[in-house]
Formats: C-alpha cells, sequence, structure tokens
C-alpha cells in the first residue's frame, strides 16, 4: 500500500485523461489482469471463480503510434476454455449502437474451426461502455439483452448476449447494479480528479489497484501522446456527428415544411375540387330550368297557336 501512496495518493486535482479515453481504456485493461478480470464478473453479474484462462486477444504495443485514427480500439478478451468478451468504450453517438453491437456480437458467435459442429460454439458477450443513452425510450445503468421467446419471454440460447453500460445513467443505478459494482466502475470511468478516484478507492479496493496502473501509464509521455490523438480524433467526431446531425435536423425541418405545404396544397385542390363540382351542379340546374323554360314556351306556343285557330 505504500507504494500505491507514492504513486497516485499525493496526486490532485483535475486527471489528464478519464478512462471514457478508448485508448487509455485498453491499455488498463491490457496491464491490469486482475482489473480486468473484476470488470468482467461486473459485467456478467458472476465471482471471481467464474472466470479463468483469460486473455487479450487483440493488443496493441502500448505507445506505439495509431496511424488509422479510425481504428476502434476494441478489447477481445477470451476466457473460461473460448467464451468471448468483446469491450468497447464508446463516448461518441454515432446513433447506430444497436445495429454495431449485433453485427460485432454476431462476427465473434461464428467463429468456429473446420470440421466443428454448431453446439461447439462458445458463449459470447458484446458490452459497450457508452457515454450516451443507445434507446432514450429506456434509460438505464446497466442492460443485458438476450434472445427470448417474444410473448412467453423463454430464452432461445444462453450463448448470445449484448450488454450495455451508460455512464450518463449512473444515478439509476439499481439493487443489483450496486450488488455488482456496476456504479463504482461507471463513477470511476467518469471521474474528473484525483480526489474523486481516491473517494472511489476507499470504497472498492479493486479501484485502487486500477488508479496505480493508469497513474503509471499517464506517467508515459509516449502513452500521452496517443491517448491525446484519440482525444482530438473523438473531437473532431463529435464536431462531424454535431454537423450531420444539425444537416439532418435541417433537412427533417425542410421535409416538414413541405409536407405542410403539401397538405395546404391538396386543401386547397379539394377546396376548388369543391368549388368546380357546386359550380357544375348550378350549371346543371340552370341548364334544367332553361329546359323546363324551353318546354314552357313551346307549350304557350302551342297553346296560343290553338287559340289562334278557334278565334277565326
Amino acid at each position: 500500500m505504500e507504494n500505491k501512496e507514492v504513486i497516485y495518493q499525493n496526486a490532485t486535482g483535475p486527471v489528464r485523461f478519464k478512462l471514457t479515453n478508448d485508448y487509455l481504456f485498453k491499455a488498463l485493461m491490457q496491464e491490469n489482469q486482475n482489473v480486468l478480470k473484476h470488470i468482467i464478473c461486473s459485467l456478467l453479474h458472476t465471482t471471481l471463480d467464474n472466470v479463468t484462462d483469460i486473455s487479450i486477444d487483440n493488443p496493441i504495443i502500448l505507445g506505439e503510434r495509431i496511424d488509422n485514427k479510425d481504428v476502434i480500439l476494441d478489447i477481445n478478451v477470451s476466457f473460461n476454455n473460448g467464451e468471448r468478451i468483446n469491450l468497447e468504450m464508446q463516448v461518441v453517438n454515432e446513433y447506430n449502437w444497436p445495429d454495431r453491437s449485433t453485427y460485432y456480437a454476431c462476427r465473434n458467435y461464428t467463429v468456429l474451426n473446420k470440421g466443428e459442429d454448431y453446439d461447439a460454439a462458445k458463449p459470447v458477450y458484446q458490452v459497450g461502455i457508452l457515454d450516451f443513452t443507445p434507446i432514450p425510450d429506456h434509460p438505464k445503468l446497466f442492460s443485458a439483452y438476450k434472445l427470448l421467446e417474444v410473448n412467453d419471454h423463454y430464452s432461445y440460447t444462453e450463448k448470445f448476449t449484448i450488454c450495455t453500460l451508460d455512464l450518463t445513467n449512473i444515478y439509476l443505478a439499481d439493487a443489483t447494479d450496486k450488488e455488482y459494482n456496476l456504479d463504482k466502475w461507471a463513477s470511476f470511468f467518469k471521474a474528473n480528479t484525483w480526489e474523486d478516484i481516491k473517494m472511489l478507492a476507499e470504497q472498492y479496493s479493486v479501484i485502487d489497484d486500477a488508479a496505480t496502473t493508469i497513474f503509471k501509464l499517464s506517467e508515459d509521455e509516449r502513452i500521452r501522446q496517443q491517448c491525446e490523438a484519440r482525444e482530438d480524433y473523438e473531437i473532431r467526431q463529435r464536431s462531424l456527428n454535431r454537423r450531420i446531425r444539425q444537416r439532418e435536423e435541417k433537412i427533417e425541418q425542410q421535409d416538414r415544411i413541405i409536407e405542410e405545404k403539401e397538405k395546404i396544397i391538396e386543401e386547397k385542390d379539394r377546396t376548388i375540387e369543391e368549388k368546380e363540382k357546386t359550380i357544375e351542379e348550378k350549371d346543371r340546374t340552370i341548364e334544367e330550368q332553361a329546359d323546363a323554360l324551353s318546354q314552357k314556351d313551346k307549350r304557350i306556343a302551342e297553346l296560343e297557336a290553338i287559340l289562334a285557330k278557334q278565334s277565326l
């Protein structure tokens, strides 16, 4: 503990990089398997004894430059002799998370060796640690989705699970979330100051271990540069997404205006059509009245002719 105090306990003020930085998040998971294991157990609602043989399948060389800034720094983890979990820290809402997470989960589930039967497929878990609410109508801190029968809700398979940890909804943590320390992990990921982290470490000892690791990582200049590069990328993505959303909203507004104008035109067309029908009906009435008058005139003429003959 004395070593840890020297490392981060004297730190004060804002943290340079929050764990919502996907590079720092991946670096922490690579460097500290104890933290990785505890996070997985919290997310899967299980105990440490139930997670063994844990390893990261797609590690990066920490500090090495990432030339492609668009790369997704997800973490593919194997454990329990073949089960797989994909972790992704995502702070920019690209408004496609349900489709994206389903695609990732399906991609991991289809990994079978040649000659293996389908029942050899191992369970897969797709976990998004998100700084936005993927389904706004259903805000929760933690959500787990499975394949269920739509009416009776019984399980179709237990081998396919998609989870989200919504960092914007920590205040919605329920009893189960707190039992598995998901509220503490979420608060740690969002912590702005070292004081916040120290307070969490006092409540949950694994965060003390995690804080030690991220402090060490943040002291490495090469890692700081990569974290800064990811922050710059996220800022650009937010700006781009904001412009796209603004443009989409403008298009939607224009579509609504066009739709309203079309409705007004349709109403005017109906009014004109009704007036034309009224005019046609009046014209028919006038024509019928004219025919009736004409018939009367003929009859009068006939009677006058008869009277004229009788007077002779």
